[in-house]
Order: C-alpha cells, then sequence, then structure tokens
C-alpha cells in the first residue's frame, strides 16, 4: 500500500506541475470538469442515485462548473437553478410523491459538494496557476503527514464514530504538514507571500483539510462504502483524493480575496 502511494505521487506530481504552470486556464477547466464529473459519479454510486436522474445531475454539475468558470457572480443563481431543475425532474420521473425529499437530496448535495466547491478552484486559477500548485501541495503535505504521522504513533482517536482509523496525533501532523508545505513553496514559488503569512495559511489549510476529510468519511460510513472508488491504485478514488482541496480551495480563495 505505502509504495503505491508512493509511486503514484512520484508519477503524478511533475505532471500536475506542468499541466497547471505552463498550459492556458482552459485547459485546467478541462481537467476541473473530468475530475469533477468522476468524484460525482463515484458519489452517487455510493447513493445509488441511477438511472437517468443520475445523468442530468452530471449535465447540471457541468453546467453549472461552466457558468462559475466564466463568472463567479453567477454561482448562487447556478445553485439554485439547478436545485430547481432537478426538482421538476423527480417531479416527472416518477408519479409516487413518496420519498420525494429523499430521491433528491443526493442528487442536490452532489452538485453543492463537488462541482459547487470545485467552482472556487476555477477562480483560483485566474488569479495566477501557481496558486493551484500552492493549494495542491499543501494539501497534500498536510495529508501526507498526517497519515504517516497517524500510522506511526497516533493513538488516541479522533474522532471514532465517522473516521476509526483518524487519531489526535494525526490531526497535529496535518497541522505540521500543512505548514511545512506552505513555506517550502512560498520560498520557492511564491516569495511575495512572505513566511508568517505561508505559516497561517498552511495552518488553516491544515485544519480545513483535515475537516474536508472528515465530511467525506461521514459520507462513506452513511454508505456503507471504505473507499469512493478504486481509479487511483492506493488511493481509492478521485474523492478520496480530492476531499481536502474540495474545501481548502474557497478556503484559499477568501484568503486570496482578502489579501488582494
Amino acid at each position: 500500500m505505502h509504495g503505491k502511494r508512493l509511486a503514484v505521487s512520484l508519477v503524478f506530481l511533475p505532471l500536475f506541475y506542468l499541466y497547471i504552470m505552463y498550459l492556458p486556464p482552459i485547459l485546467f477547466f478541462c481537467l476541473l470538469l473530468t475530475v469533477s464529473s468522476i468524484a460525482l459519479l463515484e458519489f452517487y454510486s455510493m447513493y445509488h442515485v441511477r438511472g437517468m436522474l443520475k445523468y442530468v445531475c452530471l449535465f447540471a454539475g457541468t453546467i453549472f462548473l461552466a457558468i462559475s468558470f466564466l463568472d463567479r457572480g453567477y454561482v448562487s443563481d447556478g445553485v439554485i437553478l439547478a436545485s430547481a431543475f432537478l426538482l421538476v425532474i423527480r417531479l416527472f420521473m416518477k408519479r409516487d410523491p413518496s420519498s420525494a425529499l429523499s430521491d433528491i437530496a443526493a442528487p442536490i448535495v452532489g452538485i453543492v459538494y463537488i462541482p459547487g466547491l470545485l467552482s472556487f478552484q476555477g477562480q483560483i486559477r485566474m488569479i495566477g496557476p501557481e496558486w493551484i500548485i500552492f493549494l495542491y501541495a499543501t494539501v497534500w503535505a498536510a495529508d501526507s503527514v498526517a497519515y504517516y504521522i497517524g500510522k506511526g504513533i497516533g493513538r488516541q482517536k479522533l474522532y471514532r464514530e465517522v473516521s476509526p482509523n483518524k487519531t489526535v496525533a494525526g490531526a497535529v501532523g496535518s497541522l505540521i504538514g500543512g505548514m511545512a508545505g506552505a513555506v517550502l513553496l512560498q520560498v520557492f514559488l511564491i516569495p511575495r507571500l512572505g513566511t508568517a503569512a505561508a505559516l497561517v495559511i498552511g495552518m488553516l489549510i491544515g485544519i480545513i483539510t483535515l475537516t474536508g476529510d472528515l465530511v467525506e468519511s461521514m459520507f462513506k460510513r452513511d454508505a456503507g462504502v471504505k473507499d469512493s472508488g478504486t481509479i487511483i491504485p492506493g488511493h481509492g478514488g478521485i474523492l478520496d483524493k480530492i476531499d481536502g482541496a474540495l474545501f481548502a480551495g474557497p478556503l484559499l480563495y477568501l484568503i486570496l480575496r482578502g489579501l488582494g
């Protein structure tokens, strides 16, 4: 398992860096759209969203993400219209009104949770490709340090009901990894950020990365699955890999807006 994780990381990270830094924004949008679609399909598979409704939801998520990439001002309208669209689809797809709310809950939550949160990354890419590298490398550092510290010395459970393997030591590792990753990236990629700001941002990303991981664990335990998918050897599904970045993206976007 450790070997697979390391091998995938060694192959993926350099390719990801070159893709983000040297290709135009439209290709980042294509990547974001692909990741969003796969993660959304994994989420719907977990919650047994099937048939026409699944593909209508996928289409709605795609349109929503495209609109948000073009103009962030339409995001709230997009969420409302996508939700209303899915309500109408449920109305005519199934004549029996019983369980209508439970039928539509997972599709709507999926759109808000995945393309909704991913939409912030399109705006971060517009600010600068280096910030996407900063986001994902910091999240990856927080995840990795949390994983290895938790495996090595973790004893006290953090939140047994949601994620039995998470430990307090692992949570501290997420903060350490986030801060270390942010400072290294500040030194080599974004020197204008400053060390103090990088430490604070890294700490916040470490916290929110752990929170995003726990949110996905909550969904997986509710759905009765171990991983969201099997697409990445040793890592699980796409949703398993982006769960922390889903929440860290909006945080970093708001910080960058605040910093001007």
